[in-house]
Parts: structure tokens; sequence; C-alpha cells
């Protein structure tokens, strides 16, 4: 019984020195959150994540030379803001995703679940689908191609997009080297912040690989510093990176 209360009172003595990461609390408006980033962090950046194609402020996307879309090409003149860690991937860790709620009843009287009674029923969801941390601008075809799959190195796989090298193969993802870092980075700091949702194995030690593979940029510290004025949290793996790499500014 000693043994076991001397347990305790050692870890409640550390509980003020530990560091949780904390996710966004500001604004539960996916919608809101999309027209955040566009008029207030990548006003003067209008480069997509995966294939660095420029857009314009009607979102209207000038495709890089040789770029190529099998399918959803109405989807392909058009930016659209992509959860890196995908919806479906973090929202199945709610139970009203994955059941449904009494309050997700439609007009005829049906039942259903899914996303769209995540939105309605859950504020914590509403929390993680707004996180500007985890939003970035994608080719409309290429965030549809992509869907909720893991990235994954695909070494034998062609480039999906012709001149855009990323890889979609056997619902899996190889994204291109210029987006790893932020993806890696994006991915920690979700697992961090939510404690619902949780990296496998598998993921978490690519991720941790690519952080150290593909360091911060002069973008991804601005874009980190312009999100944190807004949302009031920070993603602490990108902002330590910063700092260390003297990127940051005071």
């Amino acid at each position: 019984m000693k043994s076991s209360l001397k347990l305790a009172a050692f870890v409640f003595a550390l509980i003020p020195t530990l560091s949780f990461s904390q996710g966004n609390t500001v604004n539960d408006s996916f919608n809101k959150a999309k027209q955040l980033l566009e008029r207030q962090v990548y006003y003067d950046h209008r480069v997509t994540l995966y294939c660095g194609a420029e857009f314009d402020e009607k979102k209207n996307i000038t495709l890089p030379a040789g770029f190529i879309a099998q399918k959803h090409q109405k989807r392909a003149t058009r930016v659209e803001w992509e959860h890196v860690v995908a919806a479906e991937n973090f929202g199945r860790f709610f139970k009203e995703w994955r059941e449904g709620d009494p309050v997700c009843i439609n007009n005829k009287g049906k039942a259903y679940k899914g996303r769209r009674c995540a939105e309605r029923a859950n504020l914590d969801y509403r929390f993680m689908q707004a996180d500007m941390y985890n939003l970035y601008p994608a080719i409309g075809a290429v965030n549809a191609a992509r869907q909720n799959y893991n990235f994954q190195m695909l070494p034998h796989a062609k480039s999906s997009f012709g001149t855009c090298e990323m890889k979609i193969e056997g619902r899996r993802a190889e994204p291109p080297e210029r987006a790893r870092g932020q993806i890696a980075r994006t991915h920690l700091y979700m697992a961090a912040a939510y404690p619902r949702f949780r990296l496998s194995d598998q993921q978490r030690k690519l991720m941790t690989a690519w952080d150290k593979m593909y360091p911060v940029d002069a973008w991804e510290c601005e874009r980190a510093q312009r999100i944190e004025k807004i949302q009031k949290n920070e993603n602490s793996f990108v902002k330590n990176a910063c700092i260390k790499a003297k990127l940051w500014k005071n």
C-alpha cells in the first residue's frame, strides 16, 4: 500500500513539468477555417502543397506544365482545402461517425452516421475538422484521388499526375518530396494535440523519418506563425524546428 502511495505521489509530482499539446479550441467551422486560410494565411503564397501549382484569389489554378489528371478533370482547375490527416481517418475515432447519434435523423425520419453526424453531434470533431494546421491547398483532382489513403513509400509506382510526382496505388499515396516534411509534422501534431486520434506504429515511424529528412523552410515557418496568431495554439513540431533553424520571427 505504501509503495502504491509513493508511486502515485511521484506521478502527481511530475504532472506540472509535463508538456501537453493542445489542438484547436477557437473555431469549429470548417468553412470559416478555409476562409481564414485564404484571406489571412495564403494571401501572398497561393501555392498548392503537392504539386506546387499557383492559384488566384478566385481559386482558379494554373496547372504545372505536363500535369495530367486521368479522373476528376472538372476538379483539376480549382483549388480545394485538403485534410492532410484525412477527415475519415480521425473521424472514425468518434462514435457519432461510426454508429450515429440520436440527433442524427433526417427529415424523413431516417438515421444517418459518418461525417455529417459527427459534424452535427460532436463539438470536438468540429474543432478537429476546422484545425488550420491540418488544412492545405491542393489541386481538386489530386484531393479527390487521394481520398483518405494513408501515406507510404511506393518505389515501384509511377506518378499519377504526369509531372506532379504524386503517386496513388493500392489505396496508398506517396507525396512528392516537396510536401513530405509538412505532411510529417502535421501528422505528429494531430496525434499529439488530439488524444482521440492515434497514428499506427508504421505511420508514426514514417512521419518521424520524414520529419528528420525534410526540414522546415521559410514558408512552412511563416504559415505556422500566421495560424498560431489566428488559432491561438501552436504546432510545436514546426515551431521548435523553425526556432532551431532561426526561421521563427519574434
